[in-house]
């Protein structure tokens, strides 16, 4: 199992970004910050395509991780993140990790937070995402 998931988003790069904010919002998902990388490495004089990295929390899922200490080792893989781009094709890409894969990999408690986690915010992009026929 792949451990990084992308795919062609149904919109341009601004929309795709807007809809998954929106949607996440919708569903109870925090966005506590994101990240222009275009932006970030314009201020070093280097020019990529549009790049955002969208951090997103469920509070309710990060207690469960948070609140125990056996469990903080996984808080550097939070908040969860999902990645906007473009590439050189034209075409806007949402990438995210496979926290699915991995908590396949993991027991108890973190591996149900993750598995849950995944699920959800695969539901909050799901509409966004191009399948071909």
């Amino acid at each position: 199992m792949e451990m990084f998931i992308e795919n062609r988003s149904k919109f341009n790069f601004s929309e795709t970004v807007e809809q998954i904010t929106n949607a996440a919002q919708t569903a109870l998902w925090k966005i506590p910050h994101i990240h222009d990388l275009k932006e970030t490495l314009k201020k070093s004089e280097l020019d990529v395509l549009p790049v955002k990295v969208l951090e997103m929390c469920k509070p309710s899922l990060s207690y469960r991780i948070l609140s125990k200490d056996s469990e903080k080792i996984f808080a550097s893989m939070m908040p969860c993140r999902i990645s906007v781009y473009q590439k050189e094709d034209g075409v806007t890409y949402i990438s995210r990790m496979n926290a699915k894969a991995l908590a396949g990999t993991l027991q108890g408690e973190s591996a149900e937070v993750m598995t849950k986690a995944f699920n959800e915010m695969e539901a909050v992009i799901a509409p966004f995402l191009y399948t071909q026929p």
